[in-house]
């Protein structure tokens, strides 16, 4: 059998030589290992069964030089007369081949294709699809390279990852410096242009990786593709060589590059082996294979999450990393294309302290920061006010000075003033997830850090506890500042813009499952807990701090109500009214119910469900607003009467008693006296197993008598009893 050896950015060494061994074993192979050097390690895969006695094992770089140097074909095309080089193209020349994925290498002459072009096709690349490779190939000229180049940018794009094989290597120093002089330098912006709206249109199709529980690994946001996508952007504006090349030139610091290595090595590792699970290619992470790849890269259990879910979530770190990396530099590249513009300062009271420079908000005197700790946190509060987001330098500066970020020397009322206009600003959401990145947000409000990345691992979740808030954050904004462009206000709409303190619902949004940093259980009443904590370590007064702590207590009892009680039985509204108690707080908790689910996924919240909260949402706004529960002090009615019937009521316990209360509706606990009620209980106690009982009084100095029927309830009942009397 043939045996073909990769270089792939696979897996930690040890980790590799593990898999490799039992791999071997299985597949009753005799072979070796060669350790590649830095990132890239040596893969073995079986090709398919040769008819050849012993195995040969063969590194793919090697197979192409080989087949060259024994070439029957090659020496009949005069090598000294048309140089001829093959060379590696996409992964296969970044040295980024996976298992299953295509061998992309192109037969690169000199001067025209000669007639033998295609029998040393046959000759070198023939044998490798008989082994079951995927193989892409293309012979061209070295003037059609360069033609095709300049006009077709995904043809530029793949010569622009070339990697010299083999053949004539001056061959291939030419391609590249006529690439460079002849297409990059005269379409330079075109070109980054392109493969920016390219990279927009990827994104729009396959999401945001770092949002998803079954993120794409090469095409999603934070995918390798916008690794890729980096290094073409420097290659076409830097002449950018290695990726090393990216802290040389200035596109990232020493400690981003160092991380972004890491981030694209983890995500390489765990794409090959989802590679190996599918047995072919496959580059979204589907639930079936998700807890196959926490065993085969060693996650254990911590901190009460499954080894899935730590999996995951360090998935999602690196994906991030990816994602504002990439970012880092489409800002550069961005602002190179608008070219330097005048400083022009912003806002009012500190325009000394920041200054908008190509569109992006900077501090004005970086030196101060030391000095005056909170500017860390003024230039997000700046931000949501000038609707200017912070510059890549800006955030650097952010994260040098963190340790600076102290609640107590920033001032609590300025940060908590700052959170809320961060909250209500249209761009609030992508200020905080700004805020996440940098740190300053787990910073300042600690119990932040253990929900960042944590990944819910259920059928109804599809994002990680941090982004699903600021999702929510951001679907409540939609509700609350619905713009002007927004001709037909929805219901949320209509009932957000009733809403006299929107930034408690905000508050309630962003912190609403605060409690999932532990995974305990019960995270709402938790939550609730920690958030009354929080804001008391804020200085915001009690009452917004009471309020938000009862619509994160209770962002659950709607949904919960709606979907698993009767909602055609009065008592089911009736009680939810009575825990919420006015209709400006029901109006807050339906609007954080429907963002909470909304932001959880499509599985949360369909059509029906929808339906259902509306419903529920609609009757319980009656009894509050209209019902019987709208008198000032009919509630405090109700609890001295209850506890009045309980203190005189000795033939039943208090608990059976609350389960009565808790059936009628508040139209007979409101209007009807403790002593009826006492006669009422004592008349179904007799019910028994019977049909039905009554009780007939004569009103004194009349002749009228009154009934009391106490039955089971069936079809007719009324109308029979109507019958009986007449």
């Amino acid at each position: 059998m043939t045996l073909i050896l990769y270089h792939l950015t696979f897996m930690h060494q040890d980790q590799y030589i593990a898999h490799v061994a039992q791999l071997m074993d299985d597949l009753d192979i005799i072979s070796f290992v060669i350790p590649a050097p830095y990132l890239y390690h040596t893969c073995i895969i079986l090709s398919s069964f040769l008819p050849a006695q012993e195995s040969r094992v063969i590194d793919q770089d090697d197979t192409q030089q080989e087949s060259f140097a024994v070439s029957t074909v090659g020496p009949k095309i005069r090598i000294d007369k048309n140089p001829y080089a093959i060379l590696a193209l996409g992964g296969y020349g970044r040295k980024e081949q996976c298992l299953h994925s295509d061998i992309d290498v192109i037969l690169l002459f000199k001067k025209g294709l000669p007639r033998e072009a295609n029998a040393l096709v046959q000759e070198i690349f023939y044998p490798l699809w008989d082994s079951g490779f995927e193989i892409g190939y293309a012979t061209r000229s070295l003037k059609e390279c360069i033609s095709l180049a300049r006009n077709d940018f995904e043809i530029l794009t793949s010569l622009i990852d070339a990697r010299f094989l083999c053949g004539i290597s001056s061959l291939y120093s030419e391609l590249v410096t006529l690439l460079r002089s002849k297409v990059l330098k005269k379409k330079e912006r075109k070109y980054i242009d392109w493969l920016i709206e390219n990279t927009e249109r990827r994104h729009a199709i396959y999401g945001d990786s770092t949002y998803l529980l079954e993120p794409n690994l090469k095409e999603g946001l934070g995918g390798l593709r916008d690794y890729h996508t980096m290094l073409w952007i420097a290659r076409a504006s830097s002449q950018l060589e290695k990726p090393r090349d990216l802290e040389f030139f200035g596109y990232l610091s020493h400690d981003e590059y160092q991380k972004l290595s890491r981030a694209v090595e983890f995500v390489c590792d765990v794409r090959n082996w989802l590679h190996y699970f599918t047995n072919r290619k496959c580059d979204q992470l589907y639930f079936e294979y998700q807890e196959k790849m926490a065993t085969a890269l060693n996650f254990e259990k911590k901190n009460n999450q499954q080894p899935v879910e730590v999996f995951l979530g360090e998935l999602h770190r690196q994906m991030d990393c990816i994602k504002q990396n990439f970012f880092l530099l489409l800002n550069n590249v961005k602002s190179g294309k608008r070219g330097r513009k005048k400083r022009k300062p912003i806002g009012s009271g500190i325009t000394d302290s920041f200054v908008i420079t190509e569109g992006l908000l900077n501090f004005s005197h970086p030196e101060e920061i030391p000095k005056n700790p909170s500017l860390l946190l003024q230039i997000y509060d700046q931000s949501a006010r000038s609707g200017v987001l912070p510059s890549n330098e800006a955030k650097r500066l952010v994260k040098d000075f963190l340790f600076l970020a102290n609640t107590e020397i920033m001032g609590k009322s300025f940060v908590a003033d700052a959170f809320e206009e961060i909250l209500k600003s249209p761009i609030g959401s992508r200020i905080l997830e700004d805020m996440f990145n940098t740190g300053i947000l787990p910073e300042i409000i600690p119990e932040l850090a253990k929900i960042k990345d944590r990944i819910q691992y259920d059928q109804y979740h599809i994002y990680p506890v941090d982004k699903h808030s600021l999702k929510t954050v951001e679907i409540l904004q939609r509700f609350l500042f619905p713009g002007k462009s927004s001709k037909d206000k929805g219901l949320y709409e209509s009932i957000a813009s009733e809403t006299t303190r929107p930034e408690i619902l905000l508050w309630a949004g962003f912190l609403h499952d605060i409690g999932k940093g532990d995974t305990a259980g019960k995270h709402a009443i938790r939550g609730a807990s920690m958030v009354r904590k929080i804001l008391e370590r804020l200085d915001v007064g009690d009452k917004k701090k009471e309020t938000v702590a009862f619509l994160v207590k209770e962002h659950l009892l709607m949904i919960k109500t709606a979907t698993r009680r009767d909602l055609a039985d009065e008592t089911t509204a009736l009680q939810c009214a009575r825990k919420i108690k006015n209709a400006e707080l029901l109006k807050m908790l339906f609007l954080l119910t429907v963002a909470d689910s909304m932001a959880t996924g499509p599985n949360a919240l369909n059509d029906w469900i929808e339906m259902l909260l509306k419903e529920l949402f609609f009757k319980v706004h009656h009894l509050l607003e209209r019902g019987e529960l709208t008198a000032p002090d009919a509630v405090k009615v109700l609890e001295e009467k209850k506890k009045e019937i309980i203190e005189k009521c000795s033939s039943l316990d208090k608990d059976e008693l609350l389960q009565l209360f808790e059936q009628r509706s508040p139209r007979y606990l409101l209007f009807t006296p403790p002593g009826s009620i006492l006669e009422h209980i004592d008349l179904y106690r007799k019910l028994g197993t019977r049909p039905f009982v009554m009780d007939v009084k004569k009103e004194e100095n009349s002749h009228v008598r009154s009934i009391t029927v106490c039955a089971r309830d069936f079809p007719g009942l009324f109308s029979k009893i109507a019958g009986s009397l007449t």
